[in-house]
């Protein structure tokens, strides 16, 4: 059982370090610029693999933009993680927004109202 946990880890890493290789070197779309790999959770069977994604622009409009644009990029980007792992069948990609930056910045406003309420 370790053994598959040390696997599924490795290869979730892997595949970050060749989805960022890939958005920074091989996809031109301007929609995709300014996205950064957060995360990859891979499934114990090896057949999905979750790629969480992170935009600096808070704007709707933006997230919508990114969004579409790694859709639309999604197969290319499984054909070059394919070529670089070493796997029997490549992860079908599934790009889901991380929101646990928005969330940490929410939490730290929170922080400083209530230390901007005690020093008044």
């Amino acid at each position: 059982m370790a053994q598959q946990n040390f696997r599924v880890g490795r290869l979730e890493q892997e595949i970050q370090r060749s989805v960022n290789e890939i958005l920074l070197k091989r996809i031109r779309d301007p929609r995709v610029q300014g996205v950064t790999i957060t995360g990859v959770e891979v499934t114990g069977d090896l057949q999905q693999a979750t790629v969480y994604y992170s935009v600096l622009s808070e704007l709707a409009s933006v997230n919508q933009k990114a969004a579409d644009g790694l859709e639309a990029a999604k197969g290319l980007i499984r054909k070059e993680v394919g070529s670089t792992l070493n796997t029997y069948k490549t992860p079908e990609l599934i790009f889901k927004k991380d929101e646990s930056v928005t969330y940490g910045s929410k939490i730290d406003d929170l922080i400083r109202q209530l230390h901007a309420d005690e020093n008044k």
